[in-house]
């Protein structure tokens, strides 16, 4: 046999092996679909019917390929089968190129779903989520409605999320990851701390086109305060790093926006609408002295529309860089006219005295229904979104924080606002 009789043969025999695991499974009962997990390979779809069933399902070390990935989905993307009662919904440890659509998971008093490294032994990768919804998850307590520990390359999108005691997304130690199109809203009798933390070493992170009404009370937050056994894959000196938010939508929450310990942060193109107390926080939680401090974030483009609840747009806490932020281009807007915010640095060339005309639509989003020319490039409606490929590396834009310096007309405005 020739050398490349010999490969082509080999080729054949991978292409074989993965083919003959590929499957249509559907099933109907828990234990049914705990089997199909199991014997899962490269191209199996597991089909779930439409019903109720118990949580507790667990996997470990389910690999799929990027050409032949494992699905678990709804056999009827219009009857979502529920899961609900126990302590978790969903559990994946060490597993990769897998997709999960089209299921519910409901009441249940730790984590809906929680994806895994088996104690920083294998990472999770390529993992995508696409139109799940994960209700009513703990209540007072530190329990997360989807939870990350060391995963990569991965995709949440047009998830629904309500009702959580912890946060509703919770990224630790995980990296090349995006969240986009869903829809986060805080309820009544949930403690909800944040929508979304970013924390434990997490970086090059996107948040895109999502919705958050009354998401908790730090909608979305860069960092955190970890552990340092938690850390993935190490300890470094930032809590977050390269993360961007755009394109999003955020109504109410005690503060839209908050950087702990993070760094290198790029906030543009969002509707920050009627925040209860602060637009932001800026704080430095670890004492631990190999951090860096909180610093460079670039703010820019954003539209802010505020009430009398806000005093202080930013709340900035000891050990932390203030002046490393950057804010440019946002517009900003209170119906009694006191439209100039105070912010922890200068901005350059920001817009005053233009209503954006806010109107709620039919879904419960907002709109700027204003036609002024500066909000064709602000806010949502000016951001051009990322569009990433499923089961492909997750490359998210870089982040770059303009070096700015600041003249003495600057400092004069700055002092009159």
């Amino acid at each position: 046999m020739s050398r490349w009789a010999g490969v082509l043969l080999g080729l054949c025999l991978v292409f074989t092996a993965e083919m003959s695991a590929a499957a249509m499974v559907e099933v109907g009962q828990l234990s049914a679909l705990r089997t199909a997990l199991q014997q899962a390979g490269p191209g199996t779809t597991i089909r779930v019917l439409p019903g109720t069933y118990a949580g507790g399902i667990k996997a470990h070390n389910l690999q799929g390929t990027a050409q032949n990935p494992i699905t678990i989905t709804a056999v009827d993307s219009r009857l979502p089968p529920v899961f609900t009662g126990g302590t978790e919904g969903l559990k994946l440890s060490s597993c990769a190129y897998i997709k999960v659509q089209h299921l519910i998971f409901d009441g249940f008093s730790h984590n809906g779903i929680n994806i895994d490294d088996a104690n920083k032994k294998v990472a999770s990768h390529h993992v995508v989520f696409d139109a799940v919804a994960v209700l009513n998850t703990g209540s007072r307590g530190n329990h997360d409605a989807i939870k990350f520990s060391g995963v990569h390359d991965f995709i949440v999108r047009h998830a629904r999320i309500e009702g959580w005691g912890g946060s509703a997304v919770d990224l630790v130690g995980c990296r090349n990851g995006a969240i986009e199109n869903c829809v986060f809203s805080g309820k009544q009798g949930f403690r909800g701390g944040n929508g979304i933390q970013i924390k434990g070493g997490s970086h090059d992170i996107l948040v895109q086109n999502n919705l958050f009404r009354s998401a908790g009370m730090r909608t979305v937050q860069i960092g955190g305060l970890t552990g340092r056994p938690y850390f993935r894959p190490s300890v470094g000196d930032f809590e977050a790093k390269n993360v961007i938010i755009a394109g999003n939508t955020f109504i109410g929450g005690e503060a839209q926006m908050a950087w702990v310990t993070a760094q290198n942060s790029h906030v543009h193109h969002n509707l920050f609408y009627l925040p209860e107390k602060w637009l932001g926080r800026i704080l430095q939680e670890t004492k631990d002295s190999q951090f860096k401090r909180c610093q460079r974030g670039l703010f820019e483009q954003n539209v802010v529309v505020t009430d009398q609840r806000v005093n202080t747009f930013f709340n900035v806490g000891q050990g932390t860089a203030p002046e490393t932020f950057v804010f440019r281009e946002n517009l900003w807007f209170r119906p009694d006219g006191r439209n100039r915010p105070n912010l922890p640095s200068f901005e350059k060339d920001g817009l005053y005295d233009v209503d954006p005309m806010i109107v709620y639509s039919a879904d419960g989003s907002l709109q700027v229904n204003s036609a002024a020319p500066e909000l064709q490039r602000i806010g949502p409606a000016g951001y051009q979104s990322w569009v990433g490929r499923e089961f492909a590396d997750v490359k998210v834009p870089a982040v770059t924080i303009p070096e700015v310096k600041h003249s003495t007309l600057d400092w004069i405005e700055a002092l009159m606002k």
